[in-house]
Order: C-alpha cells, then sequence, then structure tokens
C-alpha cells in the first residue's frame, strides 16, 4: 500500500511539475516580445487566415509554429482584418493582436506633382509596388471608360495632389480619386470665374490651365501669365507657346525646340493655329487653375524667360524683342 501510495505520490509530483513548466512556458510565451529588435511591418492580404501570420512572423525569424500559437489561437479566437500595420518595438501577443484587430492600418503616400503627363502619372502607378496594377493593360480611352468619362481625354484630368492609400489599393481608386478631385476643382473654379472670359466651358479652362502649368513654376506669375493668354484669345491672336510645341511633337522632342519646330503643323502647335490646342498638355495643379479662371488685368501682349526661373513681360512686340535679345541671346 505504501509503495502505491508512493508511487502516486511522485507521478502527482511529476504532474505538477509538468504543469509548473507549461504554466512557466505559457507566461513566457505571452510575455515575451515578438518583436525585441525593432519595429515591425506585417502585410494581411484579404482572407489571410491566423497560420498566415504565424508564417509572416516565422519567414521574419520571430516565431516557430508551436503549440503555443494554436493554443493562443483557440483562446483569443482573433479576428484579423486586411492591411499593413506597423507593429511597435517590444510588442507582446497582446500589443500584437490589439493592433491586428484595431484596423488603423498604415497609410502610405503619392504625391502626383503639377506639370506631369497623365503618360507619367500612369507609368509611375504601374511601377509602384505598393498598389496593385488595375489600370496598367488598358489604353487611355478604355480608362476614361471606366472613370465615367468616355470620350473624354485623358490628359489633364487627374489633380496634382498628396493622396493616402494603403498598400495592395488598386492603381485605379487613387486614379478615381485624383479624377473626382480635378473634375471637383475645375467645377468651382468655372463657378468662380471672371466673367467674359474667352473659355467655353470647364475642359477650355483645363487647357488654359495646363499651358500656364507648363509656363511658369512661379505663384506671382502665373495670374500674369493666364492675362497674356486670356489677351491674346480675346484679340484673335496666336498662344505662340512652345510646351504646346513640345507636347505634340511626342517622344520626338529629344530636349532642344528648334524654329522648324515651330513651323511644324499639328493640333498642339499653337504657332501655327490660333485658338486653344485640343487637349490639355499636362496635369495643372490647383494655382494654375486658379490663374486660368481668373487672370490678373494688364496690357502686356509677350513674356520672355529671363533665366532665373522668373519672365519679362512686354506690351509690344518691339519691347518684347529686345527682351529677347537681352535674356535670350545675350545669355547665348
Amino acid at each position: 500500500m505504501r509503495k502505491l501510495l508512493a508511487i502516486f505520490l511522485l507521478i502527482l509530483l511529476a504532474l505538477l511539475g509538468v504543469a509548473a513548466w507549461l504554466v512557466h512556458d505559457w507566461q513566457r510565451f505571452v510575455e515575451s516580445p515578438v518583436n525585441p529588435d525593432g519595429e515591425l511591418r506585417l502585410w494581411l492580404t484579404p482572407g489571410s487566415s491566423f497560420n498566415s501570420l504565424v508564417s509572416q512572423l516565422e519567414a521574419l525569424g520571430l516565431a516557430r509554429p508551436t503549440w503555443h500559437w494554436r493554443a493562443w489561437a483557440r483562446l483569443e479566437k482573433p479576428s484579423l482584418k486586411a492591411g499593413e500595420y506597423r507593429i511597435p518595438a517590444d510588442s507582446r501577443l497582446a500589443d500584437l493582436l490589439a493592433v491586428l484587430e484595431s484596423g488603423q492600418v498604415v497609410e502610405h503616400r503619392l504625391t502626383i506633382v503639377e506639370g506631369w503627363t497623365t503618360a507619367r502619372l500612369r507609368s509611375r502607378l504601374a511601377t509602384d509596388p505598393r498598389l496593385r496594377p488595375v489600370s496598367a493593360g488598358l489604353e487611355a480611352s478604355e480608362l476614361m471608360e471606366r472613370l465615367g468619362c468616355p470620350g473624354c481625354a485623358a490628359e489633364g484630368r487627374f489633380l496634382p495632389e498628396t493622396y493616402f492609400f494603403v498598400r495592395g489599393s488598386a492603381d485605379l481608386e487613387l486614379l478615381e480619386r485624383a479624377h473626382r478631385a480635378m473634375n471637383e476643382t475645375l467645377a468651382a473654379a468655372w463657378q468662380n470665374r471672371q466673367p467674359e472670359l474667352p473659355l467655353a466651358s470647364p475642359d477650355e479652362l483645363l487647357i488654359l490651365a495646363s499651358i500656364i502649368e507648363r509656363e511658369t513654376g512661379q505663384a506671382g506669375e502665373r495670374a500674369k501669365v493666364a492675362g497674356v493668354f486670356v489677351r491674346r484669345l480675346q484679340i484673335g491672336m496666336r498662344l505662340q507657346t512652345d510646351p504646346t510645341v513640345i507636347y505634340g511633337m511626342g517622344d520626338d522632342f529629344d530636349g532642344r525646340l528648334l524654329r522648324v519646330h515651330l513651323r511644324q503643323d499639328h493640333p498642339w502647335n499653337t504657332y501655327t493655329r490660333h485658338g486653344l490646342p485640343p487637349t490639355a498638355i499636362a496635369l495643372p495643379g490647383r494655382a494654375a487653375i486658379e490663374a486660368a479662371a481668373n487672370p490678373a488685368a494688364g496690357t502686356a501682349l509677350y513674356f520672355v524667360a529671363r533665366g532665373d526661373g522668373s519672365h519679362h513681360f512686354s506690351d509690344t512686340l518691339e519691347e518684347h524683342n529686345r527682351a529677347v535679345n537681352r535674356y535670350i541671346r545675350g545669355r547665348r
């Protein structure tokens, strides 16, 4: 009897020892930092399971698929939300779970730059690994149809701004937002435009704004440049603006604009044709759109680059030619 009691006690002690070890091991698992070496980024795709989370941690050398993880999943029953998450350094399991269940995903940013062409914007989106290239294979006409603007020219239709998105978003979603923002900006500018502008529609306002955008980066000059172009349109004078010629040349432009190029007729050559070109030539920012809608008053009909980013404005051709001699030929 004593022998049986001794065996029973030994077994009981062994079980208690195992239980104590398991409790200690569990506490170590729960309390130990998941990422002791620094901040961690995790990306859960839609439909990700708990096992896929453990696989990510294992790939990063931060976890092994032991019984602890299975037990923790059964106890906590985590509800994981898709997205990219920033896990602070030294986070414990409870901290990790709180972040993954919060839905507070990491936001990325992408800035569409004033003066980009739509082609350059699309190329930028297509090479961004944070975005899904849904629109990459679409022709420009197909893209505009997807955006609810069938028959619209794609050029200039996306507002330059900084846009925030989450990893894995479709590039088409970002284009939709930029297109909607441009439509809203154009509508507001058109509503508040100066009376008697020689523009027939918001589309023409967009075209003029894109030319202003490409002609000057000086904030204080945009309205003055707009005034020159508006006065030329009012009197039937050709716009004669180099950026439209360059745009129409497309891939043939090698960085040098020559006199022969100014004489080569195409729809965007404002040296050979009157009025506005058929489409915008770039993505204009809010300031350029506002300048097109509210040009500065004045009498200047000409301007020439000084070489420092600013321009000299002239009322007459004679004065303009003197400015060209001074700032262009003199510089050469």
